[in-house]
Parts: C-alpha cells; sequence; structure tokens
C-alpha cells in the first residue's frame, strides 16, 4: 500500500538530499542507517553554518569590542532564543548551553542536588533510565545519604503509575525521569508524574533525549523543574545541548564550575557571580556547534515537527508490521505510545551477530544494552538489536532491513 503521507505531505526522497552522508555505500551496499536514536545525521545547512562560522565569523564571544565577536555573540545568542521558543521556556535566561544530557544531570545534582539533597531523602527514577539519569543520582545519594527508589515497568514496557504512586511520600526530594525511552521507545506520561511528584512537594528533571527530536515540547505546559536534551539527537552537532531550568531554581542553584564568563567580580578575597544564563557557563564555550544548532532547529521548525512525527510513527508501524512475521523475533518494548525505536531479540542469535552482519549488508544498527543494563536486567536479556527512524529514512529501506535480517539469521540459526 502506498505511504500517501510520504507521496502527499512528506517529501522524504527531497529531504534526503539536505543529508550529504547517506549518498555512499557501505562494504559495498547503500548505506541504510538505521542508528538515529544513538545520534542523527547532519543536514547540510547544519555543516554550512559550521564552514561559516569557522571561515567567517570565528571570535570569542561577549567579551569582544570587534565585528567578529559581536557577530558570533549574535549568533550564538540566537540559538538561545531559538531554544526558548523550541521548548517554549518563559524566559531565555532559562536557558543553559550544555554538552548534552549527561552534563545536564550532573550540573543538575551537583548543584540543586547538593544544597537540596539531606540525609534520609529519596530520590525517585525508573526501571527504563539510562546510565547518564542514573550514576550521577547514585553519586549524590552515596554523598548525602539518601535513598533512591525506582519505578517498575511492565512486560510491555510502560511505567507502573501505581508503584510510583506508593513510592511517593513526604521524603521524597526528586523524580528524575525519562521522556521517551531510548532502548524501547516509550513515551512517559510525564506531565501527570510531574503533578503528582508536585503535589508531594518534589522537584522533577526529565531527560529529553529521544523524545526532542520527535515530540512537542512544552515546559510551561509540563511545568517539569528540569528539562534535557542534546543536540547531536536532533540533527545538530554532538557536544551541545540545552537544560532548561524554573528561573528561580536556576537563581538559588549555586555555579557548576568556576572560570570566566561566570563571574561578575573576582578578587583573591571573594569572587561574586553572573547573572543567569551565564552563572552556568564557564570558559569559552562550544560556540561553532551552538551557532550551528539553530540552523538544525530551524530545519526540523520548517518541516514540522508533527509532520516529522506522523512520517516517522508511519515507519514505526510498517516495520513493527513486518518485523512481527518474522520466526522467532520478540520486539521488546510494545507500548502503545512509542516513539520510532524497535528493540528486538531473536531466539537462538546474539544481538551483536546480528548488527555485524547487517554492518555487511550496509545497514547500521545498534546492539547491546543501550547504557541500559537495570532495564535488560530486568527483561532478563544481555542486550537487544535496535533499529530507529529518522525523518530521511523510507519504506524502501525498512523492506530492505527485512530481506537482510532474514538473510542473516538463516546464517546464525
Amino acid at each position: 500500500m502506498e505511504n500517501t503521507l510520504e507521496a502527499q505531505a512528506f517529501d522524504v526522497h527531497t529531504i534526503r538530499k539536505d543529508f550529504p552522508i547517506l549518498h555512499q555505500e557501505v562494504n559495498g551496499k547503500p548505506l541504510i542507517y538505521f542508528d538515529n536514536a544513538a545520534t542523527s545525521q547532519k543536514p547540510t545547512v547544519v555543516i554550512e553554518a559550521l564552514n561559516t562560522y569557522y571561515l567567517k565569523n570565528n571570535a570569542n564571544i561577549h567579551r569582544g569590542a570587534h565585528y567578529l565577536a559581536a557577530k558570533s555573540t549574535e549568533d550564538y545568542e540566537a540559538t538561545r532564543a531559538a531554544l526558548q521558543e523550541f521548548l517554549n521556556a518563559q524566559f531565555v535566561e532559562e536557558i543553559i548551553f550544555i554538552r548534552g544530557v549527561t552534563e545536564a544531570v550532573n550540573l543538575v545534582a551537583s548543584t540543586w542536588g547538593r544544597t537540596n539533597i539531606k540525609e534520609g531523602d529519596e530520590i525517585i527514577l525508573s526501571e527504563m533510565e539510562h546510565h547518564s539519569n542514573i550514576v550521577p543520582w547514585q553519586l549524590l545519594a552515596e554523598e548525602k545519604g539518601a535513598k533512591i527508589k525506582v519505578i517498575p515497568v511492565t512486560d510491555e514496557g510502560e511505567l507502573i503509575l501505581e508503584e510510583f504512586e506508593k513510592l511517593l511520600s513526604s521524603r521524597t526530594k526528586l523524580i528524575s525521569i525519562v521522556h521517551a525511552s531510548n532502548a524501547l521507545g516509550t513515551v512517559n506520561p510525564v506531565k501527570e508524574i510531574i503533578q503528582k511528584a508536585h503535589q508531594a512537594g518534589a522537584v522533577v528533571f526529565v531527560d529529553g533525549a529521544q523524545a526532542s527530536v520527535h515530540l512537542n515540547i512544552d515546559v510551561q505546559d509540563l511545568d517539569c523543574d528540569f528539562y534535557a536534551f542534546s543536540g547531536h539527537k536532533v540533527y545538530a552537532p554532538t557536544g551541545i545541548g540545552a537544560l532548561y531550568g524554573k528561573k528561580e531554581l536556576l537563581n538559588a542553584m549555586p555555579p557548576y564550575q568556576g572560570g570566566g564568563e561566570m563571574i561578575k567580580d573576582v578578587s583573591f578575597e571573594k569572587s561574586t557571580f553572573n547573572e543567569l544564563p551565564h552563572k552556568f557557563e564557564a570558559g569559552t564555550p562550544n560556540i561553532a556547534d551552538a551557532i550551528a544548532f539553530k540552523s538544525a532547529l530551524d530545519y526540523v521548525k520548517k518541516l514540522g515537527k508533527e509532520n516529522i512525527a506522523a512520517y516517522e510513527h508511519s515507519l514505526l508501524e510498517y516495520a513493527t508490521e513486518q518485523m512481527q512475521t518474522i520466526p522467532g523475533l520478540k520486539i521488546i518494548g510494545t507500548s502503545a505510545n512509542k516513539v520510532s525505536v524497535i528493540s528486538f531479540v531473536v531466539e537462538g542469535a546474539h544481538h551483536s551477530d546480528i548488527g555485524t552482519l547487517l554492518d555487511a549488508q550496509g545497514i547500521a544498527i545498534r546492539t547491546g544494552h543501550h547504557c541500559t543494563q537495570p532495564l535488560m536486567k530486568r527483561y532478563n536479556i544481555p542486550g537487544t538489536s535496535r533499529i530507529s527512524f529518522a525523518m530521511y529514512n523510507t519504506r524502501e529501506e525498512v523492506d530492505a532491513f527485512i530481506v537482510a535480517l532474514k538473510k542473516v539469521l538463516k546464517m546464525l540459526l
């Protein structure tokens, strides 16, 4: 059946022309890139933005009195304004540049956490969290004598909200929750979780690494206290991301790192610190990638995130339907509400062997535990094979993947 969305409202073949990396062969086969949950490919406009900065405008920002510094500062801060719009933050100074979600979690744990978490307090995470949203809280809990509690998941890969409610108490100080699972694709009901957390007097951090590229994000509607995502998941360069925090919380938090830009005055007797957002942006920032970040956001905005999400969902449904016909294949994560991620296992075939043999066919997938070892333990598996779709993937690529996968499984089984 013809994909009417692709044919009429979403011209994927035109979009693919904007991504130079897709037009090559790997191991003598046309590249099929199904590892988008790990990182997305970059459109030409993002690559050109990087080139333009280094070819024409390279200068340090904020303190220079010359044209190049002023131009770079203007472009850098324009990205912050674009991020405010992307997340619908109330104030532009609520947007902090970071390297990615990992740094964002560590920043909040080291500042808000060290200030507010005390002995006997409780932090709630979920069973599907990425290691980056587990380890910083473990370090904090160990330092402070706090306790971590975990929301379990169902066989389908959905949070058991009744158990979450049982975990909430007057000792709960923080809930840190993933918006969409990188390993399962599950979209969590974060708005409901935030409401219940706030009723208990707790603060909520949301890991938006996977959700940001697939879902419309409105931090004011969610009423989350912190929200973070990584640029490289949403067609921007690596090493740049955004942390949103409510202004009153950010103002009350101590600095994360000391150095240039985050200070007002320095003497050997005492230093005073800069206003938001600069209080949390010590040192020379990742200027070029931050500027190119805006080009990625503009690209997504032009296409329309709703159109992108609908197209990706059509690929998810199509691939799921095709994969369910393969004997011995089991999809891990069958929530009714998913982003375009499919994790699977095949009885008798190791996930790493599947990935290696698919790579020989030019197909890039991800294998392993996906930095979610507790989740893999919950399903009693060492890892999965995972495919994940972006706006530039096609049904023809799904068909080629299915043919290749069947060929690989014949070799392995």
